[in-house]
């Protein structure tokens, strides 16, 4: 496949009459259509005195407008998407954190980024969906008539930055990670590789669309092979086999907590799944319990490509390969891009085996994050990017995620893995989903709890877990306190929040 380093370039292979993007019950737009769009849209955010690397922060719904505005704005300036459900204090955070010149919010939104961006001076962009043109067009008004001072304008050139996102900090501030054309393209590409993209692909995006999952997966990877993308409203279980019949979608991708509540309406599902034979089904952003995984591969007679990936990478930096290539369920697969090795903490690559720091370094690597010197030095060692998290490379090349390094509970000196807690009380058959996570402990530092969510129609006692897990864990890894709960808590991305956890439960 062609290597591309902006996304304008990225987005002119599609065949000019196959359809490119498409919603539910909407109208597709062709490849053609799209590259028209995005051409018209560039130019009317440099009428307004938006042009290259100047940042515009995207306040909108999940869905075919998010996906066109982030594409368009993108390919000639810097887009910042955000959460549409932030309260007005974050959105001031991001706001002036990003130093955003601009703010996109849809035409007669009660967004509490409006009065947010008017009390900081941000322009303010209305967009006014056309969805008789075809699914996610729009036009765009500026609110104010004052002329904003543009230094150039035209297509982006490969060094600019095409994308800019806050890390999902568990502990400290979020941090800025700036990803470059080049950052963004790379990934599509390695993605689009792993996972054999062609035309004939057509892929169901329940992703969030202010995450990289959502973006760079979801919409950039396919597109960039000719593929077809629907852009659903966000993740609804009730409506998920519905858009799977309308839609009929070779594959999808999402977060382990989405596959599971996928997976307990699947029974009821199987003439649509039958109907639709999906080529492969996809998940990253947090581990897959090595018992879904059985399930869905079951339920949908499909390969699941478990892939491991995180917003300094632009996304993907490990996955699992398609059959009949090696899969490795427990892992997170082989390099998919950028180089992955282990290293100790004083900065010595490890050998076959060794457990230490998975570090990176590659193409779609950020250069570093914004205004955070102390940040870069502590996560770039010798050009390898730091990842935070704990694992191990074997002999063929697979990687094993051992721990986040912040996530491992350190109970007495004891060191345990959350997700290998995880692991075994997903094992009990009246347990749905669980998540692992340290508690205060005032003698040991701390100590071993989980959240678990049963089965519907199952019942299980706290003890009866516990002693389930006694079975199969060391007695210091078996959680001294179990909550049952209707579901589990997520940040805002759908992955679980291991961290901070006990505090937000008032232990």
């Amino acid at each position: 496949m062609k290597h591309c380093t902006t996304l304008p370039e990225l987005l002119s292979l599609g065949n000019d009459n196959e359809p490119a993007i498409g919603a539910p019950d909407q109208l597709d737009v062709t490849f053609r259509t799209l590259r028209l769009f995005i051409t018209h849209t560039v130019a009317q955010l440099n009428s307004f005195g938006i042009g290259r690397n100047d940042r515009v922060a995207i306040v909108l719904d999940n869905g075919p407008e998010m996906a066109l505005a982030f594409m368009s704005i993108a390919s000639g300036a810097t887009s910042a998407p955000l959460n549409a459900g932030y309260r007005a204090d974050e959105f001031e955070f991001y706001l002036e954190d990003l130093k955003a010149k601009a703010i996109v919010v849809k035409s007669g939104s009660e967004s509490p980024a409006i009065a947010v961006a008017e009390k900081l001076g941000v322009a303010i962009i209305d967009l006014q969906p056309t969805p008789e043109c075809g699914a996610g067009t729009f036009t765009l008004g500026l609110r104010s008539k004052k002329k904003m001072a543009i230094k150039e304008g035209g297509w982006a050139k490969a060094d600019d930055v095409a994308l800019i996102l806050h890390t999902s900090g568990t502990t400290s501030r979020p941090k800025i990670v700036p990803l470059s054309q080049s950052n963004v393209c790379a990934s599509a590409g390695n993605i689009a590789n792993t996972l054999a993209f062609t035309a004939k692909d057509r892929g169901l995006n329940i992703m969030p669309l202010f995450h990289i999952h959502g973006l760079i997966a979801g919409i950039l990877a396919p597109l960039s092979a000719g593929a077809y993308v629907s852009c659903t409203p966000g993740f609804n279980a009730l409506k998920f086999f519905s858009w799977m019949d309308q839609v009929k979608p070779t594959w999808y991708t999402a977060v382990p907590t989405m596959h599971q509540t996928i997976l307990t309406r699947a029974n009821n599902n199987q003439a649509i799944i039958q109907n639709n034979p999906l080529r492969f089904i996809r998940s990253s952003s947090s581990s897959m319990p090595m018992k879904v995984i059985e399930e869905l591969e079951v339920c949908f007679k499909a390969p699941l490509i478990e892939s491991y990936g995180m917003t300094e990478a632009s996304h993907q930096m490990c996955s699992n390969l398609l059959p009949p290539a090696q899969r490795k369920p427990g892992t997170v697969g082989v390099a998919a891009g950028p180089r992955v090795a282990i290293m100790d903490e004083s900065g010595k690559l490890l050998k076959v085996g060794q457990t230490g720091e998975i570090v990176i370094q590659g193409p779609n690597v950020t250069q570093g994050y914004e205004n955070n010197p102390k940040a870069n030095a502590e996560n770039f060692t010798k050009g390898w990017f730091r990842t935070g998290d704990q694992g191990t490379i074997d002999a063929d090349g697979y990687v094993t995620i051992t721990g986040r390094l912040k996530e491992i509970i350190n109970r007495g000196g004891e060191k345990i893995s959350p997700r290998e807690v995880d692991e075994i009380l997903m094992e009990h058959p009246a347990v749905l989903q669980v998540v692992t996570f340290a508690i205060p402990h005032e003698k040991l530092g701390e100590e071993v709890g989980a959240v678990v969510v049963l089965r519907e129609g199952k019942s299980a006692e706290e003890k009866d877990i516990r002693s389930f897990a006694a079975t199969k864990l060391a007695d210091f890894k078996v959680p001294k306190k179990i909550i049952f709960m209707d579901e589990i808590p997520k940040g805002a991305t759908g992955k679980l929040q291991r961290i901070g956890l006990a505090s937000k439960l008032g232990l």
